[in-house]
């Protein structure tokens, strides 16, 4: 594998950033990484554990490298799929096979209902479908809730409160939301508000990702093999779940992950194993 090669694609509305370390001799199919709002910074551990193919990675619209005109602008899953789609057609190596963590799970779900034929087979770790859940009216409420901490309080609070509530395990209630968020010195965030409200995971866009409701019936006609995956640390969690809804709207089990939400990175805040996780993933993609 060579070093990353860096791109950039004008889009309507913004830039996006994008990077190819290649492999010329692989015979694989080119492995696509995303997250949101997490960019290709945060695959790097990951990238390593796949040299013997060509990598992809990208920043969404609005994050880290990537820009959009209007930063207040709410970015959904459905054009982050666009973006997706407009990537993957400007490295003429469609179609790619994909890990997708987070919001860009979710993000991945929305790309495969428009356009089937980019990903052969994709593995969707941990989606925060919040609006699916038994416990949609309490979860989406959960998460205005925290919207609204970090539209009053600025990131510190807003990113206190988030932590809260994506690591409470089971079912929220209406006892749960209604609880204010915790002091963000508890998790090292700061106290100040710096007046800024365009954060790519707080800000305008919060909403629509996490209660965005995928086209199941899309999802089952498209020719795209679709894998959930759920971290074995992160049993209960609000992303975990949504892992476990998604599955069964698609007639399929989870496969089990190393490590939490983020376990494919070493972390100190989470259990990870980064080689196990890369490991089940290069399983469930041979399993094609």
């Amino acid at each position: 594998m060579t070093d990353a090669v860096t791109h950039t694609l004008s889009v309507p509305g913004g830039t996006l950033t994008y990077d190819v370390r290649e492999n010329a001799t692989s015979d694989e199919r080119p492995l696509m990484l995303i997250g949101s709002p997490m960019g290709a910074s945060g695959f790097g551990t990951l990238a390593d554990n796949f040299t013997d193919r060509t990598v992809i990675t990208y920043d969404p619209r609005g994050s880290e490298r990537s820009t959009k005109e209007d930063a207040a602008a709410v970015v959904d899953p459905k054009d982050h799929a666009e973006d997706v789609h407009r990537v993957i057609q400007a490295t003429g190596r469609g179609p790619v096979d994909m890990f997708a963590s987070s919001g860009g799970a979710i993000n991945a779900l929305a790309l495969v209902a428009k356009y089937p034929n980019d990903i052969h087979t994709l593995v969707a770790h941990e989606p925060p479908l919040a609006g699916i859940l038994p416990d949609a009216e309490h979860a989406t409420a959960a998460v205005r809730a925290v919207h609204k901490t970090y539209e009053q309080r600025g990131f510190g609070a807003g990113m206190a409160h988030f932590i809260a509530i994506t690591s409470q395990r089971g079912p929220l209630t209406a006892e749960l939301v209604a609880q204010p968020g915790p002091d963000p010195q508890m998790f090292g965030m700061p106290t100040e508000d710096d007046g800024k409200r365009t954060d790519p995971l707080l800000g305008p866009s919060m909403l629509g990702m996490t209660t965005y409701l995928p086209d199941w019936n899309a999802l089952r006609a498209a020719p795209t093999r679709i894998v959930l995956g759920a971290g074995q640390a992160s049993e209960g969690q609000m992303a975990n779940r949504g892992a476990h809804a998604a599955a069964e709207r698609l007639d399929t089990t989870p496969v089990a992950f190393a490590g939490g939400h983020g376990g494919f990175n070493r972390s100190e805040w989470e259990p990870s194993d980064p080689d196990a996780f890369a490991a089940t993933l290069r399983e469930a993609l041979a399993e094609s």
